[in-house]
């Protein structure tokens, strides 16, 4: 917990929906920049479910309270994904700041009307891409920047891992769950990272025979290659209802950066960062001592700590003005490109962005990163 912190120095979070919203109070609750304000979830067992956690009772089962608490500065939405953009909405035409887990949105039927408010309003949405902000994902970027790979030449990046545990949890087994939204939109943000304006996308999936039998409805199994508007490629892959790799060989989630004059590799849940820099020097870097702060709950199913660090990155935002990524745009663009992939499994065709972005009234340009 803090000590010794002026609380008036600290942005006000509310919290809607305490599912994932878990981590978010942990994050919260030991953040010197953030003062956890209100948390709310429609089911009130829930909120006596946390409230014991954390011992923490400013609870409510109405957002209207949130939206209505003249002294919250932010609000932070884990919702199931389809009410995200009317919790958004709400929050911005009340005056609050917006932090949303990924993905931002279904789809983009929504997405000019969220982009309209925002600009009248002047209230910020970060998305909570969380994989950014993990030890490895950071220094790699940090790498990325100073040039220690020379020019960035491709991208491939990936998420496999076992999920049948997720076949016990009844919506799993709805035809509106999709891992390609809810697992790839992970190593998609990744990719998005580094080569921000996709052009087209092709990709092939299949429901493995342990997501048949589990029940899953949708492709659990998927392998994609995204062209750049400059001509480079990059490769994603998402595999959720099979045995991986042990660790020392492999990693759930991992970002391979390839250069001109080198090559680093982010392993995202085993804090483990490889690179071959461009004077040929090899490292491996891990953060073990940094595994309590990053998980602070049962087994790795939460991962707190890149929750406060990005609440605090985008405190900092807040405090000096500047934007905040991934933003709005670029969380419009994610989904763009996630649904682009989608009708590309439907159809067995390369599909254009730009296209499906018209279809909504909306272009590659208005969503670029001023």
């Amino acid at each position: 917990m803090k000590n010794d912190i002026d609380n008036h120095n600290m942005l006000k979070l509310g919290i809607l929906g305490l599912g994932e919203g878990r981590s978010t109070m942990s994050a919260a609750l030991q953040s010197p920049k953030w003062e956890l304000k209100m948390v709310c979830d429609k089911n009130i067992e829930m909120c006596k479910q946390r409230a014991k956690e954390f011992d923490y009772h400013s609870y409510t089962t109405e957002y209207s309270d949130l939206l209505n608490d003249p002294e919250i500065d932010v609000i932070a939405i884990y919702t199931p994904d389809h009410l995200h953009a009317t919790h958004i909405k709400m929050a911005m035409e009340h005056g609050k700041h917006v932090v949303c887990t990924k993905p931002l949105l279904n789809d983009l039927s929504e997405a000019k009307e969220l982009l309209e408010i925002s600009a009248k309003t002047g209230k910020r949405l970060f998305v909570g891409q969380s994989s950014r902000f993990f030890e490895p994902m950071k220094r790699q970027r940090q790498d990325y920047e100073e040039g220690v790979i020379g020019d960035l030449v491709t991208v491939e990046a990936y998420y496999h891992a076992d999920h049948r545990w997720f076949l016990a949890k009844p919506w799993a087994l709805e035809k509106s769950f999709k891992w390609l939204y809810g697992g790839l939109s992970h190593p998609v943000d990744l990719v998005r990272w580094y080569l921000p304006e996709i052009e087209e996308v092709m990709g092939y999936g299949m429901l493995s025979p342990n997501g048949v039998k589990g029940g899953l409805k949708n492709e659990d199994t998927m392998h994609f290659i995204f062209k750049a508007k400059d001509g480079r490629i990059a490769r994603v892959s998402g595999v959720y209802t099979g045995p991986v790799q042990p660790v020392m060989r492999d990693s759930e989630m991992s970002c391979i950066l390839r250069g001109t004059e080198g090559c680093s590799q982010g392993d995202y849940m085993d804090l483990r960062y490889a690179v071959i820099t461009n004077t040929g020097e090899e490292k491996l870097i891990t953060w073990e001592h940094k595994l309590k702060h990053y998980f602070r709950f049962e087994g790795k199913s939460h991962h707190a700590g890149e929750y406060q660090n990005y609440l605090e990155y985008f405190a900092d935002s807040i405090e000096n003005n500047t934007t905040a990524y991934p933003d709005l745009k670029e969380g419009i663009g994610t989904i763009a490109l996630l649904n682009a992939m989608e009708e590309s499994l439907a159809t067995g065709m390369p599909v254009k962005v730009a296209t499906l972005l018209e279809r909504f009234g909306l272009s590659q340009q208005e969503l670029a990163a001023k």
